[in-house]
């Protein structure tokens, strides 16, 4: 079998909007995630996290940062807005712009240097394949799905083999880190009881497939 080994991170969402970030670092550490992945768009603290941050999410274009796919604008300002931030991560999303891997391939041969963050929960639920766009990947965010379901507990199976997932991105050489992400955003129509437990579910079935130490504590 091919060198899977990854660094195994969390994306902080999966703590719940009330749980500050440096607290979410701290719990995630706690966990024995390797890393945490944050969002802009609420409060950081001015120090150092409990764990080094591997992706910075935000709602608009910042350059080394992913920015969410847009939804309200036309084809020509979204390739605007994505080439004015270049080294900038975009990850495709329902309902956006880029909601089908053609989208994503043809915005990526229009703004130089652009990458994407693959969900593979979002990829299985529009019916995709996230083999399909992981040659484009700089970051990766593992989450199981079903076509039509956004998030699916690991042990009840799904659609996403990460497995095979794992195998395509050391075909493809790379060399990022992956975060397992499920979210509780009943605002956004997305609400989904234990995120965090799901989250510690994931990884003790992914990390026998990285060969890395043992899963995650127990939150």
């Amino acid at each position: 079998m091919a060198d899977r080994r990854f660094g195994l991170g969390i994306v902080s969402v999966a703590f719940g909007h009330e749980t500050s970030q440096a607290e979410a670092a701290r719990r995630a550490a706690d966990l024995g995630f390797d890393h945490i992945d944050v969002s802009l768009d609420r409060p950081l603290p001015r120090g150092p996290l409990a764990l080094p941050v591997v992706d910075r999410l935000t709602s608009t274009a910042r350059t080394g940062c992913t920015c969410r796919a847009p939804r309200d604008c036309t084809w020509d300002e979204a390739v605007a807005m994505l080439r004015r931030a270049p080294g900038i991560r975009v990850e495709p999303t329902p309902a956006s712009i880029l909601s089908n891997a053609a989208a994503v391939r043809a915005m990526c041969e229009e703004v130089p240097g652009l990458a994407i963050t693959l969900d593979t929960g979002w990829a299985v639920y529009h019916g995709e394949d996230p083999l399909d766009l992981i040659d484009l990947a700089g970051h990766v965010q593992l989450r199981q799905a079903r076509r039509g379901v956004a998030q699916v507990h690991p042990d009840d199976g799904g659609d996403v083999d990460f497995g095979a997932v794992l195998d395509g991105l050391v075909r493809t050489g790379y060399r990022g880190a992956l975060s397992v992400e499920y979210f509780d955003l009943p605002d956004l129509g997305l609400a989904f009881g234990d995120p965090l437990g799901c989250c510690v579910a994931l990884a003790a079935q992914v990390r026998p497939l990285l060969g890395a130490r043992g899963p995650a504590r127990r939150p």
